[in-house]
Parts: C-alpha cells; sequence; structure tokens
C-alpha cells in the first residue's frame, strides 16, 4: 500500500499538473483558516505570551481578583482611528475581555461615532471624550470614566535636570482603578468649604484630581449654595480659612458632627487663627490646639529637615490605624514646608479619642512670629522646644450615638502641592486619610507602573548574546566539516 501512494506522488500529472497546484491551493486554505481560528481563540483566552522587556500588556492578581468581583458588566469603548492603534493597549483589553465575560471592549473613532460627545460628556476626572482615549462605562451604574493619554504615564524628578520625566506606564492601574470606579454603587463625597478665603479650586485643584482620580466625588460647597447640603456621610474640608465662620453656620456644623460627619482641617502657620474664635472652637472639640509661630528643625537631628532648610520639616508619622500600613511599608516620608504645631493631646475626655500621626523631634523648637526674632533661626532663649504634632486624627463619640472624625494638618502644601507629591509619599498618605474620614475600604489599588525607560545595557545583560554570536558560527562551522568529511571519505 505504501508502495502505491509512493508511486502516485512520483507519478509526472501529481508534480507537474493541475493536481498538485490544487493541493497546494488547499494546503494554503487550510493554513489561513487555521490561523485565522487560532488567531480567534488566542485573542479571546488572552493566549499570547508577553515577551516585552517590561511585561506591559501582564495583569497582575489584583486586577484579576478586581476582573473576578465584579458585580455589573463592563464595556470600554477605545477611540482610535484605523491604523493609529495603541498596540500594547489593544492587547491589554483583549486580555482584560478574556479574564472576564463581564468586560467588552470595542474600538470606534469620534468622528464616525460622534454620538460618544455628548453622551460622555460629564466627566468627573475633567478629561475630554477625544481619538486616543479610552472610555470605561458601566450602564447599571450609568458611571463612566474616561481616560486620556496623559493618564497611561507617571511621572518622576528628574532632581539633577530639575524637571518631570516619563518613569513608567499605568495602563494597568488605570484601566482596573476605572473598571472599579465605574462599577460601585455609591461614591463617597468631599466638600471643600468656601466663603471664608479658604484654598480655592484652583489652590486645590491638585489634591481634588488626585481624590477624583481615586474615585471619591470632590465639590465645592458654600452654606449659601441651595443646591448641595451637607449629609452625614460626607466630609467637610475647612483648608486654612482666613476669615472666621459665623454663629449660623456653626450650629449648621455642629448639627453635621452630631450625626456623624467628618472634618478634614488645615491650619497653616500665618493663618490668623487668634481672630477666629469659631474655628478654634471647631479644632478643640477635636482636641487640636493649635499653636502660635513656625515649627524649625534642630540642626542636632539632621534627618528631621530637607537640606539644609530647617523650616522643611519631615516629621514621623506615628503607627495609627490610619498610617500603620505606610509605616509598615517604609512610605512615610512627607515634607512639611513652614508648618504650624499643635500641643500634644491629652485624653481627658472619654468620648474623644485623639492620636498624634506626624511629629517633630525632640528637639524642634517654635518660633514666634509676632515676638521672636525673625532675622535668624537659631534657636533663642524663649523658643518652646519640641517635641510638636504637626498632624492628628480624632473619634468623637456624640450625645447621638454616631462617631464623628476628624483629620488636622500644620501644613497644607501636603495636600495641594505637586511638588511634594511626586517627590513624598504624600498621596498615599492623602489617601489614607480621606478613607479614615469617610470610613471606607481603601480604594488605591496598588498596582505598580511597568518601566517605561528599557534599562540600560551591562556586562551580565550582554553575557549570552555574545557566547551566542561565537557559539553559532562555531556549530555551523563543524556542521559543515562533518559533512565535507563524510563526503571525502565516500
Amino acid at each position: 500500500m505504501m508502495k502505491k501512494h509512493l508511486a502516485f506522488l512520483k507519478n509526472p500529472r501529481f508534480r507537474y499538473g493541475s493536481v498538485s497546484t490544487l493541493i497546494l491551493c488547499v494546503a494554503l486554505a487550510v493554513l489561513i483558516a487555521a490561523n485565522f481560528v487560532f488567531g480567534s481563540l488566542e485573542k479571546k483566552n488572552g493566549w499570547r505570551v508577553d515577551y516585552s522587556f517590561n511585561g506591559i500588556t501582564t495583569q497582575s492578581e489584583t486586577t484579576l481578583q478586581v476582573l473576578e468581583q465584579l458585580p455589573y458588566p463592563v464595556h470600554i469603548y477605545a477611540l482610535f482611528s484605523k491604523g493609529q492603534e495603541d498596540g500594547p493597549l489593544m492587547e491589554l483589553l483583549d486580555r482584560y475581555a478574556a479574564a472576564s465575560p463581564l468586560v467588552t471592549w470595542e474600538q470606534t473613532d469620534v468622528l464616525l461615532n460622534p454620538g460618544l460627545l455628548t453622551r460622555f460628556q460629564d466627566d468627573t476626572s475633567g478629561n475630554a471624550v477625544s481619538n486616543d482615549s479610552l472610555i470605561v462605562s458601566c450602564e447599571t451604574t450609568g458611571r463612566w470614566r474616561v481616560l486620556s493619554p496623559g493618564d497611561f504615564v507617571s511621572l518622576s524628578l528628574d532632581y539633577e535636570a530639575g524637571e518631570f520625566i516619563y518613569a513608567g506606564y499605568t495602563y494597568e492601574s488605570q484601566i482596573t482603578s476605572a473598571i472599579n470606579y465605574v462599577t460601585k454603587d455609591e461614591i463617597p463625597r468631599l466638600l471643600i468649604l468656601q466663603g471664608h478665603g479658604e484654598l480655592d479650586e484652583e489652590a486645590t485643584s491638585v489634591l481634588a484630581e488626585l481624590l477624583g482620580n481615586n474615585h471619591f466625588d470632590v465639590q465645592y460647597f458654600s452654606f449659601a449654595d441651595k443646591d448641595v447640603t451637607l449629609e452625614p456621610t460626607d466630609t467637610l474640608a475647612i483648608l486654612s480659612p482666613l476669615r472666621d465662620l459665623t454663629d449660623a453656620e456653626m450650629e449648621k456644623i455642629n448639627a453635621f458632627a452630631l450625626q456623624g460627619g467628618s472634618f478634614l482641617l488645615t491650619c497653616d502657620y500665618t493663618d490668623p487663627i487668634a481672630s477666629m474664635p469659631n474655628y478654634q472652637a471647631l479644632l478643640r472639640s477635636y482636641g487640636f490646639l493649635p499653636m502660635e509661630g513656625l515649627v524649625i528643625a534642630s540642626v542636632d537631628e539632621p534627618g528631621s529637615f530637607y537640606s539644609d532648610m530647617r523650616i522643611a520639616v519631615i516629621p514621623t508619622m506615628q503607627s495609627t490605624d490610619v498610617t500603620y500600613d505606610l509605616v509598615g511599608t517604609g512610605a512615610d516620608t512627607l515634607l512639611m514646608v513652614g508648618t504650624r504645631g499643635f500641643a500634644m493631646p491629652d485624653h481627658s475626655d472619654r468620648n474623644l479619642d485623639v492620636q498624634a500621626v506626624l511629629t517633630t523631634g525632640y528637639k524642634a523648637y517654635l518660633r514666634n512670629l509676632t515676638t521672636g526674632d525673625l532675622n535668624t533661626l537659631e534657636q533663642m532663649d524663649d523658643d518652646e522646644l519640641g517635641p510638636f504634632a504637626l498632624g492628628l486624627q480624632a473619634r468623637r463619640v456624640t450625645t447621638e450615638g454616631y462617631i464623628s472624625r476628624a483629620f488636622v494638618l500644620g501644613c497644607s502644601t501636603v495636600l495641594t502641592d505637586s511638588q511634594i507629591h511626586a517627590m513624598t509619599d504624600s498621596q498615599e498618605f492623602i489617601l489614607r486619610v480621606v478613607e479614615f474620614l469617610l470610613d471606607t475600604e481603601p480604594t488605591d489599588l496598588g498596582i505598580m507602573a511597568k518601566t517605561a525607560l528599557r534599562p540600560q545595557l551591562s556586562v551580565e545583560s550582554v553575557t549570552l548574546g555574545s557566547v551566542l554570536i561565537v557559539a553559532l558560527p562555531l556549530a555551523v562551522l563543524a556542521a559543515a566539516l562533518i559533512v565535507l568529511l563524510t563526503r571525502r571519505n565516500r
């Protein structure tokens, strides 16, 4: 039988005729069909292996857990023109769809689908719908998030050049974070009070962007505003006011606190706190006792200040329920430039629990700006010695049986300065503080950014390549010699 088949293959009609052409066409068709089928299966199931140097399309366990626990379907619009796609992003979206049947996505062009411009125009992140961006949406909650190209990169400060540089790609962290946001049933709200010379919308834009990107609803609030009302589930941020609260406003604030409302407070050293008795009363009701003057680090404690600037205090972060994970992982570096101090709290009120979260060194001192010598930072005999509290947390059990929370900082730039955010762990700290005040589970997913720049080659990294460069030609030469010697001996 085998000889019969071999004889057929040697037939000239098969070797040179139309039969061979037909068989070749059939074989090509089978290969094309197999390629299409396996390509579709590869895309559907996310089988393609990521061999990129930074694993940019590889998903973390955090993402897989989020996708496994998705409560509602999510649809993603990838807004790219044909031929202008972001390849790694498209492949990553395939992996999201492969990891969960509740995630679907499609590529579309805004020019061909202009209805997206009106349908998704009120995104809380402030990003406008445009090509080269993503829209992550959930029809069940009616919520969506627009991710622009700028959201997919992280920046770091180049100290030598004095400028920000691209440090990593954040495709996965941004997409997973957006999916987590749009599928939430409720979004916690932080209201930033206005009307008393507080930090305004421009001054707090960095804070609002950080919280918005981490799924908090940030709004600006005035007691004269009839459209927004304080709810007990809110946190009211009163950031460095210059004018006092009125008695009528204090009544509303006290009623808010009695029902379990919480407060984020700042009190910069330049604020005229002595002329604001109502604001002082609010601070004292939570055990916050602001001191007059500027905190200066001691030269005898070099690790407590930045560079040679002793008014740029690097506080010690205490381990509390707000900060224990930051302290445990070493993400506890903050910078407070020009900060007010607070007297260390006592615990005389059994309905109030106050803890110092940020403190100075024991040799820090307080320079009173009204009586001290402002021409020198050197310690004077009448300067009060530390340690001082620079940030405190508090819980008060109200007469209504609720728990009202508060947090105070002696320096508002921890919240609002983008350069400090880039240099320190202030972003993680802010999120923990707001989560404490709103009594919510942590929302930042902690997915690491993928390195943007390929690492430089080292001696170790080129060793294997060098060996292969030498070994391959030698192997070819050896094979050639074996063949030649065999033929020569025939």
